[in-house]
């Protein structure tokens, strides 16, 4: 008598046996091909969600897939634990960050565990850990010796209240701090960049190497590195030998300025600015500091600006035209500074309206006459030049070029690229993150922390408020050193790391994870990099993919890895969405207990009010999350595992639904109790040997459908990844084997066998419980993957439909190497043709070959 299914007993048994014989520890054998399979690391918030049972299930598979074909694979894994959230921990509980972080890695470890992940758990990382950041800060040192880090005055939003600098996620959306309740102000200080515009062209010029990503992905990326040609022109200021700077991608409306714009922190402000217009631009300056950046530049906020009295000079016509400042233009953009040109260009045509600046109409479409146009709104296509000097009666694309042309001879201006790309800000007034390596002496200025004080590490004894300045700042005995040049009174830096430095380079890490010595060694670096296959979510598109690929051509460019870019293919997972319930007028989430239904309508129980039925991103404030370990305690790792993959292409959202976790559940107990009746049955063929020559009809047709389930199954699993697809497979092949009624045939066992490696990557615990219930010793992860029998899938006979003007009258089989005249003669003598045209004349015959044979008749 069989077992009935136990998903918990059989997956907590094979989890155990897993790690005490280290199966998935990573191959050196370099004679077998390397396959390096990633998910992005999680930050360790203590609690798996289903968007990372997601992720790591994609790649699980992939993983799992690669070393059954004969690969030595690198899935490893880490934690991404430097960041705010612990910090914040620290304040609201009173637990060390290091504490509360090392307590959710071990939590979030064992649910991961649970998954049945093929991961090599002897390279695992953690940000937070000196044994990594010590290399984070070697490699910072990198970044400062060839010059690619420096420092520079840059706004932080400061909380007048707590007196402290608060991180973009602290400012709520209507610019107030989440803690103290404070309207966020913008404030200069000095802090440490990057230079990743150094690298900006290689950047957008070399995704043109990354055949296997999205293209939607690398649109992204193109966009936001937003390469621009266009002009650089100077603006002479009334009364001063200061010229103000702008940049613009349409040189050929110049003549069309009217004003100029400078950022309110410009440094030029106080200098444009009269003595009469002192107090108001002050008091509009004030008013700007304590805009967010999004309520200054978003299209839907109010365009405010403010005259400074001073005036500049139009280099093209010699006019004398204002200068303003205003809030839609931003220090840190550009030259902090922009040619106000409002009759072709939308913002500033709405600016100029706003605050009574004039509009001068320099470019028409083309055949329009300048007594004919009217403009009632900003003209932003090409045409011809107008009001524009010697250029008057060009077509404006041409004008672009003779404009700068013009400017170059006289000195005013130039040709330019620019990108809308910034250097990479790493500066954190925080306490939980990478300290800054650098020591700030009177004499010396900055220096670097000697590479054999490395790491500098966290004190532990700190304390947390949430007000004043960064912890570190705080702790005298920490702060204050001797400088390693002259050996005077000299101070640390008190900056953290963004921790977009952690995961930009933790994929080299993962290569030689335990090395004391070095971050990574070149040999095993360059073996194992780039990755073969990440996975992880679209929200990561832009920045961590981007300073990744920085990170990566930087240390290529010091010597330490041979690569260009640091992942061959992307898959970017869509998000796991949850039912949700929405009230109609209020917009109040409510839990499934909050509902009711009354009349075949949705409505809140308490309220009556009407609710809104919908899927949305699964989360904890909209109650529509699904917890993960109370779908593995009622159905196991691997109905999870076989729902996650089967529910929808990994690139989409998947939608829960516990129909459909139901029916993966039940479809691993028909392959339970079909295994297990096999190896049951006495007749079961022990005979692995198949007599090819000598198969029956039945015999050939399940071959078939074996073979053809290897063969759909290794093409969804190769190149662009169909896991859903695969899963249908899996179900046919058992639908197939069920059906059978050659049970005591040893192609009924390659069917069994066959199934139970397919299902191996997708369900890892039942494949390998039924293996070695099948009588193998070894686990089914190492076994082959299986080879296409070509033969097996020759067609001996086809299907023949029979149809008289156009009307199917049956079916017969024919031979499927038939032409369409023995096509034709076979039907002619079927009995189902003479049937119906026996008597009657035969007008016409048409054959589709290996489908139907239709009769015309009259």
């Amino acid at each position: 008598m069989q077992s009935p299914y136990q998903p918990s007993d059989i997956e907590s048994k094979w989890q155990q046996q897993w790690s005490d014989s280290n199966l998935y520890l990573t191959e050196e054998n370099r004679d077998k091909p390397k396959f390096y399979a990633l998910s992005m690391f999680p930050y360790p918030s203590g609690k798996l969600h289903m968007g990372h049972v997601r992720n790591y299930v994609i790649t699980d598979v992939i993983a799992r897939f690669k070393r059954m074909q004969g690969h030595r694979v690198l899935h490893p894994m880490g934690w991404d634990a430097f960041g705010l959230p612990a910090e914040n921990a620290a304040i609201d509980r009173g637990i060390p960050p290091a504490k509360w972080t090392y307590e959710n890695i071990a939590q979030m470890r064992s649910q991961l565990q649970e998954l049945g992940l093929s991961i090599d758990w002897s390279r695992e990382v953690a940000t937070c850990s000196p044994d990594y950041y010590k290399w984070t800060q070697w490699l910072f040192l990198q970044f400062y010796e060839a010059g690619l880090a420096y420092q520079k005055e840059a706004a932080v939003n400061w909380d007048p209240i707590d007196q402290t600098v608060l991180a973009n996620e602290q400012v709520d959306s209507e610019g107030y701090s989440w803690r103290s309740g404070a309207k966020v102000e913008r404030k200069l200080l000095r802090q440490w960049f990057l230079k990743i515009t150094d690298y900006a062209e290689q950047l957008l010029n070399d995704l043109q190497q990354l055949e296997g990503w999205p293209d939607r992905v690398k649109t992204m990326q193109e966009n936001w590195i937003g390469k621009s040609v266009g002009a650089y022109l100077e603006f002479p200021i009334v009364g001063s030998d200061e010229k103000i700077p702008v940049f613009t991608t349409r040189p050929d409306t110049v003549y069309g300025v009217t004003y100029v714009v400078l950022a309110p922190e410009h440094p030029l402000t106080e200098k444009v600015t009269t003595p009469e217009r002192k107090e108001a631009v002050s008091a509009f300056i004030q008013e700007v500091s304590s805009e967010s950046e999004i309520d200054r530049t978003a299209d839907d906020k109010p365009k405010k600006g403010i005259l400074t009295g001073g005036k500049a000079i139009n280099p093209f016509t010699g006019e004398e035209i204002p200068i303003l400042i205003a809030n839609y233009v931003l220090y840190e953009y550009g030259t902090g500074a922009v040619m106000g040109v409002p009759a072709h260009d939308v913002r500033d045509f709405k600016f100029a309206k706003e605050n009574n600046l004039p509009i001068k109409v320099v470019i028409l479409p083309e055949n329009v006459e300048e007594t004919d146009f009217s403009l009632v709104e900003a003209y932003t296509e090409t045409g011809i030049m107008v009001n524009s000097g010697e250029f008057n009666g060009m077509e404006s694309t041409q004008g672009k070029e003779a404009v700068i042309k013009l400017a170059e001879n006289k000195g005013f201006g130039k040709k330019r690229i620019q990108y809308r790309l910034r250097d990479w800000l790493i500066s954190r007034q925080r306490y939980w993150g990478c300290p800054i390596p650098v020591i700030h002496c009177q004499d010396c200025g900055t220096v670097p922390v000697p590479t054999e004080q490395l790491p500098v590490e966290l004190p532990e004894q700190v304390e947390f408020s949430g007000r004043g300045p960064s912890p570190l700042a705080k702790l005298d005995d920490w702060v204050n050193v001797t400088c390693p040049k002259c050996g005077k009174p000299a101070k640390r830096e008190t900056d953290t790391m963004d921790t977009f430095i952690d995961s930009s380079w933790y994929f080299l890490r993962y290569t030689d994870a335990t090395n004391q010595n070095e971050p990574f060694n070149l040999d095993r670096v360059n073996d194992w990099m780039g990755v073969d296959q990440y996975v992880g979510g679209i929200e990561h598109a832009i920045l961590h993919l981007l300073y990744s690929r920085f990170f990566t051509k930087v240390v290529r460019d010091r010597g330490l890895v041979c690569v260009d870019e640091p992942f061959k293919r992307l898959l970017t997972q869509g998000m796991v969405q949850g039912l949700t319930y929405k009230t109609k007028q209020t917009g109040k989430y409510l839990t499934p207990e909050q509902i009711i239904y009354k009349n075949g309508e949705c409505r809140d129980k308490e309220t009556n009010e009407p609710v809104n039925i919908f899927y949305e991103k699964m989360s904890k404030s909209k109650y529509n999350g699904v917890d993960p370990k109370l779908v593995l305690e009622k159905y196991g790792a691997d109905t999870a595992r076989m729902f996650i993959l089967f529910k929808a292409p990994p690139e989409k959202d998947l939608e829960w639904d516990d129909a459909d976790v139901e029916g993966q559940y039940r479809f691993l107990n028909r392959v339970w109790l079909l295994v297990n009746e096999f190896i049951e049955n006495p007749d079961s063929a022990e005979d692995k040997t198949i007599n090819k020559a000598n198969l029956s009809k039945e015999e050939k047709d399940l071959r078939r459908a074996i073979h053809t389930a290897i063969k759909e199954i290794s093409e969804d699993l190769s190149g662009d990844y169909q896991f859903n697809t695969a899963v249908s497979e899996l179900m046919k092949l058992s639908n197939a084997l069920r059906d059978a009624k050659i049970k005591n045939s040893p192609v009924y066992r390659e069917g069994v066998e066959t199934l139970i490696l397919l299902l191996a990557p997708f369900a890892p615990h039942i494949s390998e419980e039924l293996w070695h219930k099948l009588g193998n010793s070894e686990s089914v992860h190492l076994a082959n993957w299986l080879i296409i029998d070509e033969e097996a899938l020759t067609v001996d006979e086809i299907t023949l439909v029979i149809q008289i003007k156009g009307k199917t009258r049956g079916t017969i089989s024919a031979p499927a190497s038939a032409s369409k005249d023995e096509l034709e003669a076979i039907a002619r003598a079927s009995d189902i043709a003479q049937k119906y045209i026996a008597d009657k004349e035969i007008k016409k015959v048409i054959v589709v070959p290996n489908k139907l044979v239709n009769f015309v008749v009259v």
